[in-house]
């Protein structure tokens, strides 16, 4: 017979487990969706089982529900318990950048799920946590006024928040406005987001003055002395291919004297020896990856030591298991893991659990600090969740936050606050149904 204290071991546990849910008996029976119009649009998903336990994730910022939607007939009917087999089969059907984004969001929602199912937070399906706290790091797009006194004002607002990791933007696009910033005039054609710069004679990149780069060093110089060495400091990426390796170097060897955490994305994502070249020319560690998908994508950067930090976005790479596969990989050749981020607070908390279980980790991106409604996302997330620039890591089940429909119905993009989807219950298998015949 059981001790006393037994049985009250056997007690809690049988507790913590969500009765109302048999794990072996679950079955997805359906996935809906609810698009957030953001600075970059968040697709938010919800699969729901047959016990009315749900999990809750999200298709990467700025990409389409129809990246998750495209896997629900592989889902229904599934256990979601088995979260490896249902990632396997689907993750062969993702890629690159927002292509990422279904599997990935998917896989966040089945942890999240199972959490709720037997009481345990997400982070213990990783392994457990390393620390009780995450640190951010903010990002500071560039102010109206482009002077080094306007960049400093930015990101001395950021640190008035209470963040001690701040990344600002220093783009392309200061060297074209700065007078003499550029050998040659770049002419600037339209492009499928957006307008793009090229410099004749140079590719598709702009040729950088030493006037050009003299005044982006200024402006860090300036942001510098404002905040104090006590802020770590970084750059946002230049990874667009408009400057080429050589004039990527010589503006990392400018910024050296003022020791930034990271130089972010200097080449293209594909670049791998790109990012190579440069990492082996400066002092500044080198950051890239958040376009890059699974631990395959990430491999040849990895073992190439292509960069000194790798930065996954956890809604690209492939979710959080693979996330940590990826930094666990990274920690074996000397590469640390910051986690690059802007979605809504539901990957937020996705992300904060990843990070929990990374012993290399640095610091995780916090995109929406300019976003009144950002927090009314979710129930569950403190109103201090951000004090002194560190969350707190929940030890409630799942991620650790539930939806809250009237803030996430006050700001679609679209009228649909997870509508059915039946129309994706079946393959798509081009234009072929069953009831229709391509001679008709």
């Amino acid at each position: 017979m059981a001790s006393q204290s037994q049985q009250e071991a056997i007690g809690r546990v049988e507790n913590a487990v969500n009765t109302n849910s048999r794990p072996s008996d679950l079955r997805i029976t359906d996935m809906r969706l609810a698009v957030v119009s953001s600075n970059y649009d968040y697709p938010i998903l919800r699969i729901d089982t047959n016990q009315g336990v749900y999990g809750i994730g999200e298709v990467r910022d700025a990409g389409h529900k129809e990246n998750a939607l495209q896997f629900k007939s592989m889902l229904v009917g599934q256990n979601p318990c088995n979260i490896d087999m249902i990632f396997r089969a689907i993750k062969k059907f993702g890629n690159w950048g927002r292509e990422g984004g279904g599997v990935s969001g998917i896989e966040i929602a089945l942890w999240d799920l199972l959490g709720k199912v037997y009481g345990v937070p997400c982070y213990q399906f990783l392994g457990g946590k390393y620390r009780d706290k995450v640190r951010l790091y903010a990002d500071t797009p560039a102010p109206d006024d482009p002077s080094p006194e306007g960049y400093a004002r930015r990101v001395q607002g950021r640190v008035d928040l209470g963040l001690t990791y701040v990344k600002f933007d220093i783009r392309p696009q200061l060297f074209v406005d700065t007078p003499g910033g550029t050998v040659g005039k770049p002419v600037q054609y339209e492009y499928p987001l957006g307008k793009r710069w090229r410099a004749p004679g140079t590719g598709a990149s702009m040729h950088v003055s030493d006037k050009g780069i003299a005044h982006a060093a200024e402006i860090v110089a300036t942001i510098r002395e404002r905040v104090g060495w006590e802020v770590e400091l970084c750059t946002d990426h230049f990874g667009h291919g408009l400057m080429t390796a050589k004039d990527v170097i010589r503006l990392g060897l400018a910024l050296d004297p003022y020791k930034l955490g990271w130089f972010e994305d200097p080449m293209p994502w594909w670049d791998v020896d790109g990012h190579k070249q440069v990492t082996d020319a400066i002092g500044t560690p080198v950051a890239a990856g958040e376009e890059l998908y699974l631990w395959e994508g990430f491999r040849e950067m990895i073992e190439k030591r292509a960069v000194d930090i790798i930065h996954p976005d956890l809604l690209t790479s492939g979710g959080m298991l693979e996330t940590k596969k990826i930094a666990d990989h990274a920690e074996r050749y000397g590469i640390a893991t910051a986690l690059h981020f802007a979605g809504s607070p539901i990957a937020f908390m996705a992300n904060v659990h990843c990070a929990a279980a990374i012993p290399s980790f640095v610091a995780l991106e916090h995109h929406g600090l300019d976003l009144p409604f950002w927090t009314s996302l979710v129930t569950g997330l403190p109103d201090n969740y951000m004090e002194g620039g560190y969350v707190t890591i929940p030890d409630t089940p799942g991620l650790g936050v539930d939806l809250n429909l009237e803030g996430i119905e006050a700001n679609l993009r679209f009228p649909g606050l997870f509508e059915p989807t039946d129309e994706w219950n079946n393959p798509k298998l081009g234009f072929w149904q069953p009831d229709r015949r391509w001679d008709k």
